[in-house]
């Protein structure tokens, strides 16, 4: 290995001790491959165990809690005790190698497709009408009523039970990228005038206390918790860096092992506010001052980009999304010296050079997500 790419293989200790065995997150990717009832699939577990095998830490795909809070064909369920038998066979493929394998926990809210939940029915905090994954016309959610916001949070609390009896190592509480927790965080989405839109931080923080309670209920010292929030959002008004340094300075006071935040580019800067033009990671780990690891993600697709964001930021942990699934190779050749070799852009015409499950493929294939491509579309 270059040696210049040996602090990408320090290990990290979290809070409760765990340690991760390099600095390597595989990103929580939606790869729409799971059965049409959230079961686990084959093409899945194939899947995973690829891209978990070199990374520290690997986060399976955003996983629906409840039934309502579907967001993606071929979304990963942990809403029902059957769930378990197959998410057992996922947290063995995941762990295979070394790496700690964590579940992200989420529900849609506002972005739920109402063509997978029951009775097309779609709940966010405050009503609105928008186009979520792969939609061509608006879908309408509702408010969700005081009693579901209770019924959603102890959700929370049993999918993490259910990820504890599949043998996983933890969870992450997926509290961005607009679905629901952030939703609540958002004055966006949030105009509710009760007790859970007086304090918009108020439904993050319960599920946080849930979950959290549940680990000490169900798991051991050992479980991982993790807590992933988008830091700004251009809707108006939206979550602010203000609201966000608010929400870190609460988080940072819970027992959690790691933040993640959410980014297309590590070096991003504040929009608007007090802080803007600052980049939001330095801001981020400021705020956090060494209470925890914080996973830094954006636009990393080759060796030098992985290096230059842990040593430009200070970030504990750099997580792979777009690249890992171009080449589930990336961090062992790098650790072998062969980081020349790495593949970094989508090849059409090439399906056996990117070893993607048909379904995401056919994603990339159209352009769903933007990438470094041969073809330059």
């Amino acid at each position: 290995m270059n040696k210049k790419f040996q602090p990408l293989f320090e290990k990290i200790t979290l809070p409760n001790k765990v340690v991760l065995e390099n600095r390597f997150v595989l990103a929580p990717l939606t790869h729409v491959t799971s059965n049409d009832d959230g079961s686990t699939s084959n093409d899945e577990v194939v899947y995973m165990e690829q891209r978990s095998k070199d990374v520290g830490l690997a986060i399976s795909a955003a996983s629906n809690v409840t039934d309502l809070g579907k967001a993606f064909p071929g979304q990963p369920s942990v809403a029902h005790d059957s769930n378990i038998e197959g998410l057992k066979r996922l947290a063995q493929a995941m762990k295979k190698n070394g790496a700690k394998a964590v579940v992200q926990i989420h529900h849609g809210g506002a972005q739920s497709l109402p063509n997978l939940t029951p009775d097309g029915d779609v709940a966010a905090p405050t009503p609105i009408s928008l186009k979520s994954f792969g939609e061509q016309e608006e879908h309408h959610a509702r408010e969700i009523t005081e009693d579901e916001i209770k019924q959603t949070i102890k959700a929370f609390g049993e999918a993490t039970r259910r990820v504890i009896e599949a043998g996983f190592d933890g969870v992450e509480i997926h509290g961005a990228n607009h679905y629901l927790i952030h939703q609540f965080v958002s004055p966006y989405y949030n105009r509710r005038e009760d007790e859970w839109g007086q304090d918009r931080l108020k439904f993050a923080l319960s599920v946080v206390d849930e979950v959290t309670e549940t680990v000490k209920q169900h798991g051991n010292k050992d479980f991982i918790v993790g807590y992933r929030f988008s830091p700004e959002e251009a809707e108006t008004p939206g979550i602010s860096m203000e609201i966000t340094e608010s929400l870190v300075k609460q988080l940072i006071d819970k027992p959690l092992d790691y933040l993640h935040v959410s980014l297309m580019d590590i070096h991003s800067e504040t929009r608007e506010g007090k802080y803007k033009g600052q980049e939001r990671i330095k801001l981020l780990l400021e705020w956090i001052d060494g209470r925890m690891p914080l996973v830094g993600i954006g636009s990393i697709f080759t060796a030098d980009q992985a290096i230059e964001a842990i040593e430009s930021t200070n970030v504990e942990l750099v997580a792979l999304g777009r690249e890992i699934l171009l080449d589930h190779n990336f961090i062992s050749k790098i650790k072998d010296g062969k980081e020349d070799e790495i593949i970094s852009h989508f090849d059409p015409n090439r399906k056996d050079r990117h070893h993607l499950p048909p379904k995401l493929w056919e994603q990339f294939n159209q352009g769903f997500y933007p990438l470094p491509r041969t073809d330059n579309k």
